[in-house]
């Protein structure tokens, strides 16, 4: 905790120390004893307990076998995790301590300053000290006696003041615990998502073995249609290679240009840039009209001319399909490798179009 930066931010110094010893889980000064969290927070022990408690609720219930648990620091949200010893097992932050108690004794000395309190629009003289339960507003003595809440009711501004605070704290510690019990629920869907995907890849792989060993079947005659389709591609792919060549290099030759042409832009001098801009501007205008180089027609990178038809086994390969239930393996194991051997050449179906 950076107390010295935020104090100097400040033009109190004072104020600006208590701002940096609030809890942020109760909102009050930190209590002893302080304890600092791996990233560099800190909480009330009991705070701290609290939030521990409410992340792991059956904790205390383990028995004699006791784990850590974890919870998640209310002001940066890192997840916390802790040992057999819960939060006792955090180190006490000592340096907050000792200013807690230096601040508190150099409050105790300093006399109490009117501009300090809050005071009342009314009766500029009267302190805020007192609660209109009936209107719901703080307001001072005089305005019950005297003023406009003579006829409501009021109570000491501390026990409301407590309640409100206590009301304040319990709904902290309830969002926290509900947010560690999201997180905890996002881990368990993270950890379905991988194990699907997992499962996912392993039944992939399982299929693709199982067409494989049928594609082995075709391998001597897609062989064959392979190499005519890849002397095709061959020329193909070598002509547009050499386009993309061709490109490049005027590709290349505008980037300079622009290059160029930026870097006079960025001349400030008048005279400087008139002696070169024409002959720029020259050389970018040719550059753009000349140069147009040969483009492949609509449809070049077609390969239909190589596909082969075999519907007459399409109505096979309909046939293919996942097994239906565990009990019917050994019925359709007899069946499979008739099917399989059916729906071999669907296997050029599906590969020579490519």
């Amino acid at each position: 905790m950076d107390f010295q930066a935020g104090i100097l931010r400040d033009g109190n110094p004072m104020e600006s120390l208590e701002k940096q010893l609030i809890c942020p889980i109760c909102l009050e000064m930190f209590s002893k004893p302080v304890v600092i969290l791996p990233c560099q927070h800190n909480l009330c022990r009991k705070c701290a307990n609290d939030v521990f408690q409410a992340a792991n609720p059956y904790w205390q219930s383990r028995g004699s076998v006791i784990s850590g648990g974890r919870f998640r620091c209310p002001s940066c949200r890192h997840e916390v995790l802790l040992d057999r010893h819960g939060v006792y097992g955090l180190q006490r932050n000592l340096l907050v301590e000792n200013i807690i108690d230096i601040y508190k004794q150099e409050c105790s000395s300093r006399p109490l300053k009117k501009g300090e309190h809050p005071m009342c629009k009314e009766h500029e003289d009267e302190r805020i000290n007192i609660y209109c339960v009936t209107c719901e507003v703080p307001t001072c003595s005089m305005c019950k006696v005297f003023g406009a809440h003579k006829d409501c009711e009021v109570a000491p501004l501390q026990t409301i003041f407590q309640g409100q605070k206590t009301e304040l704290n319990n709904c902290i510690s309830m969002l926290v615990a509900g947010n560690d019990r999201i997180q905890t629920i996002i881990s368990q869907l993270e950890d379905s998502c991988q194990s699907t995907e997992k499962n996912s890849e392993a039944a992939k792989r399982e299929l693709c073995a199982r067409f494989d060993a049928l594609a082995a079947l075709l391998e001597e005659k897609k062989s064959e249609l392979l190499q005519r389709i890849t002397r095709e591609q061959g020329d193909k792919v070598g002509f547009v290679q050499g386009l993309i060549h061709q490109y490049k290099e005027q590709l290349e030759k505008s980037s300079r240009l622009v290059e160029t042409a930026i870097q006079a832009m960025e001349e400030t001098g008048g005279a400087t840039f008139l002696m070169n801009a024409k002959q720029l501007i020259k050389t970018i205008v040719e550059a753009s009209k000349g140069g147009r180089l040969e483009k492949i027609e609509h449809g070049y990178e077609s390969m239909d001319a190589f596909s082969v038809s075999l519907d007459h086994l399409a109505e096979a390969v309909r046939t293919l399909d996942f097994s239906p239930a565990e009990e019917d393996e050994e019925y359709f194991d007899g069946e499979e490798e008739d099917i399989e051997e059916d729906a071999v050449p669907e296997r050029v179906v599906m590969a020579a179009p490519q």
